[in-house]
């Protein structure tokens, strides 16, 4: 029989091995010390970067249109307030089940998104994927209606509570997408959680803007955008792994 002394740091150990096999960025400090980096446990959970933090590598533009918003600055994905030529920015590949970790911040009055599962076969992105709201809900300039507010399935779901943090501040979001189940995060707080393609997401869809979309929502994978509506936004720290 082992004795005590063996005993208690052979427990201790297990404890941490399955701690980090259940680790989940839900949890996680979202105010990191070093920025698009993978921690020893996420690499073991099986996170992989979407950003390196210098460059927009596995990064193109929506049906490949020639931009000139988008721009790598100080770690971040930087949508510019004054430019051009403007269109979404999307991941080469496409994912279908997956849990994806953002760092985001806004500027004064700016709006954006990020739409997931997209598909080409439109004029926007938005027309094919959910999208989670991203937005100054104080400084917008014009009145917001819930459905519009940060941390919601825009158009479809409004976020359970107002968790965004002031403009110029880092948000920290979460979207774990398993099937038709998805759930969204927004600095720790759940701010959205629905089941696709059930009675009540096909009344929603039918009363909403997306009443003519018959794609909206019905891809299985696609790509994560994030969208250019306007610039003044920033991201960092963009990681997924499948589910």
């Amino acid at each position: 029989m082992m004795n005590r002394k063996k005993l208690i740091p052979a427990v201790i150990a297990l404890c941490a091995i399955a701690l980090c096999s259940f680790i989940s960025t839900t949890d996680m400090n979202p105010l990191q010390k070093s920025d698009n980096i993978l921690s020893s446990a996420e690499k073991k959970s099986g996170w992989k970067l979407l950003f390196d933090g210098k460059s927009t590598k596995g990064w193109r533009t929506y049906k490949n249109k020639e931009v000139d918003s988008w721009e790598v600055t100080d770690g971040a994905i930087y949508c510019k307030s004054k430019a051009t030529k403007r269109a979404d920015l999307i991941t080469e590949e496409k994912y279908g089940d997956f849990e994806l970790s953002v760092d985001w911040k806004v500027s004064k009055a700016a709006n954006s998104g990020i739409v997931w599962r997209a598909t080409e076969e439109y004029g926007a992105s938005y027309e094919s994927g959910p999208e989670y709201q991203l937005i100054d809900d104080e400084g917008y300039t014009e009145k917001l209606e819930d459905w519009q507010k940060s941390g919601a399935d825009y158009a479809m779901h409004p976020p359970l509570k107002i968790a965004s943090k002031p403009t110029g501040q880092y948000n920290h979001t979460v979207l774990k997408v398993k099937g038709g189940h998805v759930e969204q995060y927004l600095n720790g707080e759940k701010v959205a959680e629905f089941e696709m393609w059930t009675p009540d997401w096909e009344k929603r869809k039918s009363e909403s803007k997306w009443k003519d979309a018959k794609g909206y929502g019905m891809s299985k994978a696609g790509h994560i955008c994030l969208q250019d509506h306007g610039g003044g936004i920033w991201f960092k720290n963009l990681k997924i792994r499948p589910l």
